[in-house]
């Protein structure tokens, strides 16, 4: 067996007027953080429903958590398994779902006359660490 975990980040550019809205707990719809916190956890065991080629993996822990920086929220997600397959997908997915969650939920504060999102911007989605290592089975 092996233990596998990944670290993925993203960042959701939005305007100043959204970011004090969303510190201030002033959204329309809720806390955009921790819904997308759960969406990001759900995501998770979602991903071989979305990546036509992603195998289903045993998920032994996951964590999906977001702060908001100066001029973005950012979302890390930390996924890991003891499986033959890696669980970067895993973490990557969440990530993207949790930041779309945020926008979703936000996205009447950051649209222009025209209807259109002129700030918000999903960036940098990338997985920053990943581990594998065997697992010494016990004896049966």
């Amino acid at each position: 067996m092996v233990y596998r975990r990944a670290v993925a980040e993203g960042r959701l550019r939005l305007s100043r007027r959204t970011l004090t809205a969303v510190r201030a707990g002033r959204v329309e719809k809720g806390d955009p953080l921790a819904t997308a916190e759960v969406a990001g956890l759900l995501a998770v065991k979602r991903t071989p429903e979305l990546i036509p080629h992603c195998h289903p993996v045993p998920v032994t822990g996951s964590t999906v958590s977001l702060r908001v920086a100066a001029r973005e929220v950012v979302a890390t997600a930390e996924v890991s398994a003891v499986y033959r397959t890696g669980v970067e997908m895993e973490a990557l997915v969440a990530v993207t779902v949790a930041l779309l969650t945020v926008w979703d939920m936000v996205k009447y504060l950051e649209k222009d006359p025209s209807g259109r999102y002129p700030t918000a911007r999903l960036t940098d989605v990338r997985v920053v660490d990943k581990q594998k290592r065997r697992v010494v089975e016990a004896p049966r």
